[in-house]
């Protein structure tokens, strides 16, 4: 880019040729109305379909505004945020779902509060259009990520959130490969918030995490955040083997 970039927003992408096509217009749309130099850094994380070779072109078509990071399998959505910080270049990070449940819209609402001051910007979802199951367990999760880490945050499944440059830096130098990346920049900044977001059912797609999926993601990130869930499953699994004498 010929100009310092001010904002760069980061996409995870797993098989998601479904939302693309309607995501990548709409994120432009978006972004050319801020009237702010920007850069949008898609993570292909692995995808198996034709999400890789869409991207590839979008590039192609927006060669001074997109790019794209390529795995050379699925690691995962977590992973694929963090090579997106190790790539950016913006003084504003903010990471979206490629999903379209979070619309691209509403990042001008999180920049402003980057702009009132705030460190980290994180959102809520308003009318959740997820099954009922889901829900319930986005709740289970949220309390027992509060418990363990000590924080204070409704909901820690939104991938809509903006971040400072220098709570980023912070985060990269954690070089941690489980890194819990709400839970370290709630952890690490100084004046975080909160904003509620729409949230729309997907129409493109299908979700790429089942609930137990999704159950053992959270878990494996908050061992990586917290001692706390290892040694208390350790300490389940003893208690059972001596009973079972």
């Amino acid at each position: 880019m010929s100009e310092t970039c001010v904002l760069s927003v980061i996409v995870p992408v797993y098989n998601e040729e479904e939302s693309l096509p309607y995501l990548c217009p709409r994120l432009l749309k978006t972004l050319d109305g801020m009237n702010r130099p920007y850069e949008i850094i898609f993570v292909n994380d692995g995808s198996r379909d034709a999400s890789l070779k869409m991207l590839l072109d979008f590039h192609k078509a927006n060669p001074g505004k997109v790019r794209v990071v390529d795995f050379n399998g699925n690691f995962g959505q977590h992973m694929a945020i963090m090579a997106g910080f190790d790539h950016s270049r913006g003084d504003v990070i903010v990471t979206l779902d490629a999903d379209l449940q979070n619309p691209p819209e509403e990042i001008p609402n999180l920049v402003a509060k980057i702009d009132e001051g705030h460190d980290v910007v994180g959102t809520i979802r308003q009318n959740r259009q997820d099954p009922k199951f889901r829900k319930m367990a986005s709740r289970m999760v949220n309390a027992i990520t509060n418990k363990i880490t000590g924080l204070r945050l409704n909901d820690y499944g939104c991938m809509l959130r903006a971040y400072r440059r220098d709570i980023v830096n912070i985060i990269n130098q954690s070089c941690e490969s489980t890194t819990f990346i709400p839970a370290l920049a709630q952890k690490f900044a100084v004046n975080p918030v909160e904003i509620p977001v729409g949230h729309t059912e997907r129409e493109h797609g299908t979700s790429k995490y089942s609930i137990f999926r999704l159950i053992r993601l959270n878990f494996d990130l908050m061992t990586g955040f917290s001692l706390f869930p290892l040694q208390a499953v350790t300490m389940i699994g003893i208690v059972v083997s001596a009973l079972s004498f």
